[in-house]
């Protein structure tokens, strides 16, 4: 025994401490400990076992961080009775953990949002001064910051973590890399130390080439993190990541090495007590990032040979012994394609992925690091490596509040819904993640974390698959649907990711953005309860809140056969053949356009319609066909109804499959109101065929011929029976009056549309001109020239004879007339259905239709125009009128005028407004008058009334009046031209030297190409663009953008009843919203708040499928009276917003400057992530919005650059 108390004595002299005793592993044969420490007269703890004397129980805990870490910290505290403390920025003070802990304390008053949980001496101060005498740093923030540690420790305070030195060792990566390479482990090429210079980054480049990397020395969690490709990309990278890590970690020094192309990120979890025990956890597989920053992480890794498993293993064992490691660490690596590894850094704390590898071992990582800091060795917690084994495959997702769409653009916001997804298998580690939870820009993005646990990691991809689907989140953007990706790819899946993962796969991005129909439908009612109606009310009448049931039908039947079942069998031709052949008289019922368009402003909604479509579908099969489009009902759709008409157009498709639809299309202005490129007008026929379109009435304001052509063409091409209309005025049975509207007019015009190719002849008597004795005239002549073409006769009611002249019409040889259901009949509407099937009834014209089933029909659409008050024709005009025999205005524009007349007071004056259309009229030598010429007239009747003008004064003054914009365009042919023409001097002098159309207006325009218009629509709008819109766009394109928008922020309104979506629900009364079939919310607003004076808003109250939801809303009215930052203005590429909240760190263009597209104009910072906002074009800077230092709003206006040319 003398010989080996001489040798412990010996080495007793050498070594300074007992924790170092505490590592010896090799006793002399035949000593143990207990013999050992008899003769060294001193206690050594075993290897094994801590000594009681150097635990040191743990009162109380803070954690020096926020967020999700922080609440996880707590309750390991809690579950181990120890209390605990939070500490919080002023921003943070309505954050979730310091709810969570036992006592909370505000730090860094004055200070930004970031550095108040940098604020060292303040952190420590309140820890000491609250009695807290251990700090867990958590990840980011202070967690590796050898000076908090040392702090911690001088203030007699333990650091939950390593000792300062191996922080400061391992923090500097320069120093970690130093220590790798003398333990014996291979590193990648690099500086070496840290580098406060732009020219040392340029001297490395040179040297070892590019692509390299930019990392902080002192901070992981890829901040402060660049990948350089070449050396023009060396500076802007360079600034950028040492502003990012002077922010993240308080020092931007920088450390480069070379970039490996395309490798895997291993980490391997280490944990090591006092007394010289280390074991590792096995590793995780983090190599799915963005930005450097991990997103999806697996444990274990995926495709890992043993050997290879065993060497990471040992290789992070070997460093952290080299330094004595104590506490949780992690080792991370890189793995070419070779299989060979290479350290790159050591994260001195816990990571945010720790919850992988707690689940596949059921080692409680936080629960051992506080145990580890009160003195307990592994073996006393029950953890040595041969305990240690993999439990199956865990996977975290890292759900952020960023938009994969726009590079992972920070969202920030309130989030109004929270519903997550969980279950067996799943755990959530979160913080702010609950309705009503601001989402902060300056902090990080992480929102909750999700981990998936399973035997296998198939198994955990389909439970975390199953999982993020569930989660509802709206109010702020997520990466779920990005996540959700991720999770399903087939190389993820094979577990064969490297960290190229991201860039190598673009489908990733193809998304399918969330609906949250529920959420926009909700919006949009607080909207309304606020700012009142969306769509302009004309008058003071409201709809009433009453639900009208749709007439009754069989439901458990097919629709009987119809017209459209003969046209689908057999083709146009034979489908014309077939109609001729008909006995009786054959019905078009306009309720669903014409009528309306008359009668209510074109307001009335697919939802009405689509209510009522059944009950057509099986009570009025024998209708040649129901007109539901076309006309001004696409258009206005967008614009006051906000719903898409071709939607309208495919849900009405689907419940009257059987009777044909017809449409009316203004020959090569389609349904616009100028004239089109070719292929924009062929490209739209061919889409309302195929979505649903059967018969194309085809005319021209103008009967002018070449723009029939281009509509009779592109509707027969389509596949759609070509109607082609004589638009009609004057009256033929007046062979006194003087015309060229005559007989022979109309006859010689209805052999060219024949030769051209029509399938049906229409007479279309757009201001109800057609007396009985013309209609017998007219007709007869028609069809003695015509015995086997079909004749198709519409006219308006405004002179009441509409009944009698249908009547006639089909005694004299008319095979189809147009007619309105009672209710919606009558004045400038179509006539009476009613009227005209009694009438008929037991004669050889029979309709065959039942009067019992229109008294169905009309009771529907009777308390149906309650709904449309406040467009109600009949609030100024109580009748029709015979003078239209004198105007002649059209019945749809004798409407509109009439109201516009009264609504401004003038409603005396609505006899001047008609005279001056006839003189108007006479000006423009007697023109067929339907849109859009009706329009011109219109115009110039109205300015003939506010400038007192008669026909004479305009043309004495012609060269001094400032006519309206359609007189002109008209006048030099752009909408085409009359029979003879335009009279002359009055045209030359209207037109001026300006532009002349010579022959078809739209034949010289160049063709719109569709698919760059699509891809444009894309960019702005987002993936949800169809090829109708794209089309809709073509004619539309103003209209169309603000319709997207509408329906991107306020979702499918066309699915609430017609009071709520015009003035909005009443406060208390519950309301139902189909979606869809089994799909169903249930609404009921419970109450609207004051103003919030300092933004302008109102919170609005609703009860949503049982939960109590709010949304906060601009008052429009009171936002008048404030001043905000001005906003980018909407799909001007030019007017360049803010991408996200943050601050602007820098401006780097300035006024008059030009710039390059994609040149950098302002750097941002949010969230702890800096972004360049780059210029979309080219052009010159016209003004700077926002300054340095400012803090700015998502939308917020930064710059405004004028395009160069």
């Amino acid at each position: 025994m003398s010989m080996i108390a001489a040798r412990l004595t010996k080495i007793k002299g050498l070594v300074a401490n007992h924790a170092i005793l505490c590592r010896l592993t090799a006793l002399p044969p035949g000593v143990n400990s207990q013999q050992v420490t008899r003769c060294l007269g001193t206690s050594i703890a075993s290897p094994d076992i801590a000594d009681k004397e150097h635990i040191k129980p743990i009162s109380k805990v803070m954690v020096a961080n926020r967020g999700e870490i922080a609440i996880r910290v707590f309750r390991a505290c809690t579950e181990l009775g120890i209390p605990t403390v939070a500490i919080y920025s002023e921003q943070d003070k309505q954050q979730m953990h310091r709810q969570k802990a036992d006592e909370s304390y505000r730090v860094g008053k004055g200070l930004p949002p970031v550095d108040a949980y940098l604020c060292i001496p303040e952190i420590v101060e309140v820890a000491k001064s609250v009695g807290v005498d251990a700090i867990h740093p958590g990840y980011g923030f202070l967690s590796e910051r050898s000076d908090f540690a040392q702090a911690c420790n001088d203030a007699g305070i333990q650091f939950i973590g390593p000792s300062p030195e191996v922080v400061r060792a391992m923090g500097d990566k320069v120093a970690a890399r130093e220590i790798a390479v003398a333990a014996g482990v291979p590193v990648i090429p690099g500086t070496d130390g840290p580098i406060t210079s732009l020219e040392e980054a340029e001297e490395f480049g040179l040297k070892y080439g590019f692509p390299l990397m930019l990392k902080a020395a002192y901070g992981g969690g890829g901040r402060g993190m660049r990948v350089v490709k070449k050396m023009e990309e060396l500076k802007n990278s360079y600034e950028r990541a040492v502003s990012e890590a002077e922010k993240a970690f308080g020092n931007g020094s920088m450390f480069i090495e070379k970039f490996l192309e395309d490798p895997r990120h291993i980490e391997v979890q280490i944990l090591g007590d006092k007394y010289g025990n280390l074991v590792h956890l096995y590793e995780r597989d983090c190599s799915i990032q963005r930005r450097h920053q991990k997103v999806v992480e697996i444990a274990p890794a995926g495709n890992l040979p043993i050997t290879l498993r065993r060497m990471l293993a040992d290789d992070a064992l070997r460093i952290g012994r080299h330094v004595g490691y104590q506490n949780a660490g992690t080792v991370e690596f890189l793995l070419d394609n070779q299989g060979r590894h290479y350290f790159i850094e050591v994260n001195s704390r816990l990571q945010v992925e720790h919850t992988i590898t707690e689940e596949i071992t059921n080692v409680d990582l936080v629960q051992s690091q506080i145990r580890l800091a009160e003195g307990y060795s592994l073996p006393d917690l029950g953890i040595n490596q041969e305990k240690i084994q993999i439990n199956g495959s865990a996977i975290q997702c890292r759900v952020t509040t960023e938009d994969p769409a726009f590079d992972f653009r920070p969202d920030t916001g309130r989030i109004e819904v929270f519903r997550s997804g969980e279950g067996m298998g799943i755990r959530l580690d979160s913080a702010s993640a609950f309705a009503g939870a601001i989402i902060s820009p300056h902090y990080d993005s992480l929102l909750v974390k999700v981990i998936a646990h399973a035997p296998d990691m198939p198994a955990a991809a389909k439970k975390m698959d199953r999982a993020l689907r569930e989660f509802r989140i709206r109010g702020v953007k997520t990466n779920l649907g990005f996540l959700l990706n991720v999770i399903n790819n087939e190389t993820f899946l094979r577990g064969k990711v490297t960290t190229q993962f991201i860039d190598n796969n673009p489908q990733l991005f193809k998304l399918d953005p969330s609906r949250n129909r529920a959420g926009k439908l909700l919006y949009y009612l607080a909207d309304v309860l606020v700012n009142g109606p969306s769509t302009p009310l004309p008058t003071s009448l409201r709809p009433p809140h009453i639900d009208v049931p749709a007439p009754q039908h069989p439901t458990n039947k097919h629709p009987p056969r119809g017209w459209r079942n003969i046209l689908i069998e057999n083709g146009p031709e034979a489908f014309a053949k077939a109609v001729r052949e008909h006995k009786g008289l054959l019905l078009t019922d306009t309720t669903m356009r014409d009528a309306h368009q008359s009668l209510l402003a074109t307001r009335v909604r697919t939802h009405d319609l689509v209510k009522v479509a059944p009950f057509v579908s099986h009570k009025f099969s024998n209708l040649f066909s129901v007109e539901n489009w076309g006309g001004a009902t696409f258009d206005v759709a967008m614009r006051f109804l906000h719903e898409c008409p071709w939607e309208r157009l495919r849900e009405l498709r689907k419940q009257i499959p059987n009777i044909p639809f017809q449409m009316l299309l203004r020959g090569a202005n389609a349904v616009g109101y100028t004239s089109y490129p070719d292929n924009v007008v062929k490209k739209f026929c061919d889409a309302a065929y195929r979505n649903g379109m059967d018969v194309f009435r085809v005319f021209d304001s103008m009967n002018y011929m070449p723009n029939m052509i281009l509509g009779i063409e592109a509707s027969g091409e389509s596949g759609g029976v070509v109607e082609a209309a004589i638009s009609y005025t004057g009256d033929v049975s007046d062979e006194t009056r003087v015309t060229k509207y005559d007989l022979k007019y109309y006859l010689d015009f209805a052999d060219e549309l024949v030769r051209a190719g029509t399938h049906i002849l229409c007479i279309k008597d757009m201001a109800g001109l057609l007396k009985p004795q013309a209609s017998k005239v007219l007709i007869s002549e028609l069809r003695e020239r015509y015995p086997d073409m079909p004749i198709h006769v519409h006219t308006h009611d405004t002179s009441g004879a509409g009944v009698a002249s249908m009547l006639a019409a089909a005694e004299a040889g008319a095979d189809i007339v147009d007619v309105a259901v009672d209710s919606m009949s009558g004045m400038t509407s179509q006539p009476s259905m009613g009227a005209v099937v009694s009438s008929l009834q037991r004669t050889q014209l029979d309709t065959g239709i039942s009067m019992s089933v229109i008294g169905e029909y009309d009771e529907y659409w009777e308390r149906t125009r309650e709904l449309y008050a406040p467009f109600e024709c009949t609030v100024t005009m109580k009748s029709g009128n015979s003078d239209v025999y004198e105007h002649e205005i059209p019945g749809g524009q004798y409407t509109n005028l009439h109201f516009q007349a009264h609504s401004m007071g003038l409603g005396s004056q609505f006899k001047e407004v008609k005279k001056k259309y006839i003189e108007a009229n006479k000006l423009f030598g007697d023109l067929i008058k339907v849109t859009p010429s009706s329009k011109v007239v219109g115009d110039m009747a109205q300015f003939m009334v506010q400038n007192k003008l008669s026909a004479d004064d305009v043309k004495e003054k012609i060269d001094e009046l400032s006519l309206p914009s359609s007189v002109i365009e008209m006048m030099s042919g752009a909408i085409g031209y009359p029979p003879g023409g335009f009279p002359e001097p009055i045209r030359t002098q209207i037109v001026k030297d300006r532009k002349v159309f010579e022959g078809r207006p739209g034949a010289d325009l160049p063709s719109v190409d569709l698919l760059k218009l699509k891809e444009e629509l894309i960019e702005e709008h987002g993936p949800y663009v169809t090829d109708e819109d794209v089309l809709s766009a073509a004619m539309y394109p103003s209209v169309t953008d603000d319709f997207l928008r509408f329906r991107d922020k306020f979702g499918p309104v066309n699915k609430l009843d017609t009071p709520n979506f015009l003035i909005g629900p009443r406060i208390a009364e519950e309301f139902t919203v189909e979606l869809e079939k089994g799909k169903t919310l249930h609404f009921k607003p419970l109450a609207v708040s004051d103003l919030k004076e300092d933004t302008g808003e109102r919170e609005v109250f609703v009860e949503l499928n049982g939960q109590v939801r709010s949304v906060m809303v601009k008052d429009k009215e009171a936002m008048k009276e404030m001043h905000f930052h001005p906003k980018a203005k909407p799909g001007v590429k030019g007017s360049i917003g803010s991408p996200m909240p943050g601050d602007v760190l820098s401006v780097k263009v300035e006024v008059g400057d030009e710039v390059e597209k994609g040149q950098t104009l302002l750097v941002l910072t949010a969230m702890k992530m800096e972004m360049a906002v780059t210029s979309p074009i080219s052009g010159v800077v016209k003004e700077i919005a926002a300054k340095t230092g400012e803090h700015v709003e998502g939308e917020d206006l930064l710059v405004e650059i004028v395009e160069m040319k």
